[in-house]
């Protein structure tokens, strides 16, 4: 038995290490497709792109693990079957279960390992991917003009360009203000095309403007020549900007501003966090609630239900001690009367629904940040856990389908993972949303997935014939479809 069990684990290993690269490659070319207009003309280093797609691979790992370990598992299943190995194996007496069995160890090993990444090493690379990426998006763009469009890239200059040519970048129909006197549009420069461009040491922006004229209002030395505000006009060939590049150079985000962020965090610290923003969040609610004129008993009985753990607080019961008939009353005072009780009544209906409105929004916001806390938490697990899911998924499905190799099994995975995926942002929005509870949204698609890989477990196990088309056709018939199906048989 060992020799078959290391003959499982090695047909198992080459597909896992092989897909999980492919995976990450994928979805690394997903980010880059994402971020690349935060990326293109910044002049950033080779080696500072590098870093950034190290660290953003990283952070693709929580999803290669369960995609790469369905798609391996279908792989090495799908081979031992189409190569009829697997036949001889249960052939001989030995179940499924039992070929399953080291890799269901290499399963638990692997869901371990995710979830030790997820908590302790993803949140280091979160920290420094987030710090990189901030610091990209607030570096200068090189050489960003678009076509109709005001730009204020160099330092001083306003300009506009009519139309640019993506294969030579020459620049047409530029209309350009400068305030580099700290003036209003005193000189405006119109050039028929131009051309920008920054020197090797990254420290000047160059445009070179050509065929254009320069409108300019002189600076009256006398009262009499403010009184005919002079004018005056330059027609060039060319004509040189050169501007210094001042915070052109690469710079670092300090990383204490994003420590404390929820994708920074491990399992206690985000419990911790959790806690002290709920105790902030309460605090908030109370102060906004007490605002709201009501009668004073309603008062305390919505702040104690804002208070948590608070054996001190009174409880209030309402008894009625009289029964007041407010028609009998209100209909028997004068009319001036009524119109300034109903009008008192209405402004305060009206203050309390402005205050609602404006506190719901904020408290709304709270909530949904708190929320997200909760769940990066419950995210650490039900990632890990997904390895496992997709493992006795994967394997007994790649038992039934008997294809080995890149094809079937990866539109099998692809469309599996876009399933799960769809799931579990469909629960995930909800506990977000509070539309669920935090539990249920979160492990929603595992809810979902764990049953559908005990049944896919049990029917390979019992070599049942899920895919063969017989097997459908006799259901068909059962169900008194079958009549139905040789009427719309054409005839011969």
């Amino acid at each position: 038995m060992k020799r078959l069990h290391w003959y499982v684990i090695k047909s198992f290993l080459g597909p896992f290490f092989m897909t999980f690269l492919i995976v990450v490659f994928v979805l690394l070319l997903q980010f880059l497709w994402k971020y690349v207009d935060d990326l293109v003309g910044k002049g950033l280093d080779i080696k500072v792109l590098g870093e950034m797609l190290f660290y953003a691979s990283f952070g693709l790992l929580p999803f290669a693990f369960p995609l790469a370990m369905l798609l391996a598992s279908i792989m090495t299943f799908g081979s031992l079957g189409e190569n009829y190995e697997l036949v001889a194996m249960k052939s001989s007496g030995i179940s499924l279960f039992r070929i399953m069995k080291p890799l269901i160890v290499i399963a638990v090993i692997v869901t371990l390992i995710a979830f030790y990444f997820s908590n302790n090493i993803l949140p280091y690379t979160n920290l420094k991917f987030t710090t990189l990426m901030w610091s990209v998006k607030k570096q200068r763009p090189e050489l960003i003009l678009q076509q109709g469009v005001f730009t204020n890239e160099m330092d001083g200059y306003n300009i506009k360009v009519g139309r640019k040519s993506n294969k030579t970048n020459m620049l047409y129909d530029l209309l350009i203000y400068d305030h580099t006197r700290n003036r209003a549009n005193e000189s405006v420069t119109v050039a028929d095309s131009g051309y920008l461009r920054i020197t090797e040491d990254k420290k000047y922006m160059v445009l070179n403007l050509f065929s254009g004229v320069n409108y300019s209002e002189e600076k009256p030395k006398t009262r009499k020549e403010r009184e005919k505000h002079p004018f005056r006009r330059d027609k060039f060939e060319e004509q040189t900007i050169r501007v210094r590049v001042k915070d052109f150079e690469f710079d670092r985000r300090d990383e204490n501003i994003f420590k404390n962020s929820y994708r920074m965090l491990n399992i206690s610290q985000l419990a911790t966090m959790k806690d002290s923003l709920d105790i902030e969040y309460y605090k908030r609610l109370r102060n906004y609630m007490i605002q709201i004129t009501i009668n004073p008993t309603l008062s305390q009985k919505v702040y104690n239900l804002t208070v948590q753990n608070d054996t001190l607080k009174r409880k209030i019961n309402i008894v009625a001690d009289s029964t007041f008939n407010f028609d009998e009353f209100f209909g028997g005072i004068d009319k001036w009367v009524k119109a300034e009780i109903t009008q008192a009544a209405l402004e305060k209906a009206r203050n309390n629904i402005q205050n609602l409105n404006l506190y719901q929004g904020q408290l709304y916001e709270r909530k949904k940040y708190i929320n997200k806390h909760d769940m990066e938490r419950h995210r650490k697990f039900t990632l890990s856990i997904a390895v496992l899911i997709f493992f006795f998924i994967g394997a007994p499905l790649g038992a039934i389908i008997r294809k080995g190799g890149l094809g079937m099994p990866v539109v099998v995975s692809i469309m599996l993972f876009i399933a799960y995926y769809i799931i579990s942002m469909t629960g995930e929005k909800s506990a977000r949303e509070e539309g669920w509870q935090m539990f249920s949204g979160m492990w929603f698609s595992s809810f979902v997935f764990f049953p559908i890989g005990v049944w896919l477990s049990y029917k390979a196990a019992t070599d049942s014939a899920i895919m063969s088309a017989e097997t459908y056709t006799k259901f068909f018939r059962k169900i008194g479809l079958g009549k139905l199906f040789r009427k719309l048989k054409p005839k011969k």
